[in-house]
């Protein structure tokens, strides 16, 4: 079974790729987008039963039996997401019909899907598939405005499954077509060496510095969190290497763990690949990935920089000293052996932003120019061979089976929302919830996400308020833009926000920590995760729209600011500060990371801010001064 389950991967990444590249039209197989997608799931599905268990697990069965019942799921799974691949022309538009044949692959389907899903992603997703699904089943029961269409649970069975805007849907296009292709990017860049390269580079170039190994994590995380886009896979990852040198050094370990899972969560924001939600979103805003990527530049660097900040005032707080030196690869060794690394990103970066390729064209591109360089360049003697080649679709298949079930679940969701009429009434609701007041449907939309989030993975939390809470802040005159990225921020806090906070509970493990305290310092050292989203829905300059002078002004304030309010957070600047330091720091930081086209006197409120970091700057000189002299006085 094991090596049946490893020729099923293979096959999937082939066709995969096959899809991303069009080679079945080329080759004359004109066919819907949907029947390539059942053939893929026909694939997928019983190698869900096949290396996945019962219990769940992201590494497989590691040599167990299959039991009786998984073959039994295997192979009916496989049975009916091949039928649909046939029969899907036929019966597609017979929603009202119902046939028989396809009411039963659509229930048989449903219930697998649902199997499929909890062991892929765990109980809390199920249940909000089968929460909404319910909801469209009593629709019409539902008191006041949310009252919408009740569907009977025949019809809405064969819509959930058959329907171009159900399980078959954008997302599950997006994650086959796009999607897997950067997951086989970062298998390929991780088989060849990419990640010791970046944390080696990452350690040259900071492990000199105060508090080095937290600033090595930083860089690294943010390197390799462009590729995977996978806040918990970035952890394990770059986790591994940098959680024990910073415990080493003096980092406590939950602050250790917390400082790798905030710095990996930061991957899903970072261009130019970020993570699934990116690609979805540019689908929901029909617009080119490469615009969304360019949104998502200023707020992603002032992210890394306030994470970056609070290490090295942590460091200096605790006078963590940097790596030993015997410790710290040169540079220019490192360069000398993985130079080659940066060329697929300056490949994906010229095709993406320069050539206006689709996004999976230039993942396919940046993907093939990574293996022909593995093969020619062996990085630290090791060449990439074929049984590396196979091993990387097999993992790459393996990493995407996940990703595959929350694209089928997050298309049921979209579709009985939009097919009951509830995903409309709930935007009503939520607008009269919130009395009409913007602030008070964005605090809605932001408390919505973190508690979704418990336990979901970040591209279902974005799919739900993308579906429920998007509308309503796109009524209440925000730009679609900056709406999208509000709510894709907020959903990426589920992986650092206690209780369920998978990112900091896998970097704890690591650390040896208390989850809960790691998820809670996570939060503090992600402050700006909270704080952001709030500041481009008003002014759009942070997410690269307007006046290039303006967007530079803004983005100059908002690094002071991001600095100031660091130093507030960790309770040091240039010594240790006592609680009325920290708020006056924190109020200097607030007015100067207003961008100027929040409202009318956020400008004066800048020049307020900046006349306060002066004054503080002044003082702070001075009392370092004073102390300086007591100090020589007292020796």
């Amino acid at each position: 079974m094991g090596r049946i389950a490893s020729i099923l991967a293979v096959a999937l990444t082939c066709g995969i790729i096959a899809l991303a590249a069009d080679l079945f039209r080329r080759a004359g197989l004109a066919l819907y987008a949907e029947q390539y997608l059942s053939g893929l799931l026909a694939i997928a599905m019983p190698l869900i039963f096949l290396h996945v268990p019962a219990g769940g697990g992201r590494k497989g069965r590691s040599g167990s039996a299959v039991p009786w019942y998984d073959l039994l799921a295997a192979v009916v799974s496989s049975a009916c997401a091949a039928y649909m691949a046939v029969r899907y022309p036929q019966l597609s538009d017979m929603v009202s019909a119902q046939p028989l044949d396809g009411l039963i692959v659509a229930a048989l389907l449903g219930v697998l899907f649902l199997e499929g899903l909890r062991r892929t992603t765990g109980l809390a997703l199920v249940a909000v598939v089968v929460a909404f699904f319910l909801l469209a089943l009593m629709g019409g029961k539902l008191p006041g405005e949310l009252a919408a269409r009740s569907i009977p649970i025949g019809r809405l069975t064969y819509f959930a499954i058959w329907d171009s805007s159900a399980a078959l849907g954008l997302p599950m296009k997006i994650v086959a077509a796009v999607v897997a292709i950067y997951v086989l990017f970062g298998q390929v860049l991780f088989r060849s060496g990419g990640s010791t390269f970046f944390t080696d580079l990452s350690m040259a170039l900071m492990g000199r510095y105060r508090g080095g190994p937290a600033k090595i994590a930083i860089l690294g995380s943010s390197l390799f969190g462009t590729i995977s886009g996978s806040t918990v896979s970035n952890v394990l990852t770059v986790g591994v290497v940098t959680i024990p040198l910073m415990k080493q050094s003096g980092y406590r370990p939950h602050v250790a763990g917390a400082i790798e899972a905030a710095a990996s969560t930061g991957g899903q924001l970072m261009p130019p690949v970020m993570g699934i939600a990116a690609f979805l979103m540019a689908e929901f805003l029909q617009v080119p990935y490469a615009k969304v990527a360019l949104a998502a530049v200023i707020p992603a660097v002032l992210f890394y920089i306030a994470l970056f900040i609070q290490v090295d005032l942590e460091a200096a707080r605790r006078a963590i000293q940097p790596l030993d030196v015997s410790r710290i690869p040169r540079a220019s060794a490192v360069m000398k052996a993985g130079w080659y690394f940066p060329i697929p990103f300056a490949v994906l970066v010229y095709t993406l932003f320069w050539l206006n390729y689709e996004p999976e064209t230039s993942g396919l591109a940046a993907t093939v120019t990574s293996l022909v360089l593995a093969v020619l360049f062996p990085f630290q003697g090791k060449r990439i061979g074929w049984r590396d080649l196979y091993d990387m679709l097999r993992e790459s298949a393996y990493s995407v089976l996940e990703l595959f079930m929350i694209g089928a679940a997050a298309g049921v969701i979209i579709g009985t929302l939009t097919y009951s009429g509830l995903g409309f009434s709930l935007t009503l609701v939520l607008l009269n919830l919130s009395g009409g007041n913007l602030i008070g449907l964005l605090v809605v939309a932001g408390v919505a996400s973190i508690i979704l989030g418990m336990g979901m993975p970040t591209v279902g939390v974005y799919i739900l308020l993308a579906t429920l809470i998007a509308p309503a802040l796109v009524k209440m005159g925000i730009d679609p833009m900056a709406a999208h990225m509000f709510i894709m921020y907020y959903g990426c806090l589920s992986m650092i926000t206690p209780p369920v906070a998978i990112g900091a509970f896998a970097a704890a493990n690591l650390a040896g920590a208390d989850p809960m305290r790691t998820g809670f310092t996570a939060m503090a050292f992600g402050w700006t995760v909270f704080v952001l989203p709030f500041l481009f829905v008003f002014s759009g300059t942070l997410l690269m729209a307007g006046d290039p002078w303006l967007i530079a002004i803004d983005f100059v304030t908002a690094v002071g600011g991001v600095w100031l309010i660091s130093a507030a957070v960790i309770g040091y600047s240039v010594r240790s500060l006592a609680l009325a330091g920290r708020v006056i720091y924190g109020m200097a930081g607030l007015l100067l990371i207003l961008p100027a086209g929040a409202f009318e006197e956020a400008r004066w409120l800048n020049i307020a801010g900046a006349a306060l970091s002066l004054a503080l700057l002044v003082f702070e000189k001075a009392k370092t001064r004073v102390s300086g002299i007591g100090r020589r006085a007292g020796a």
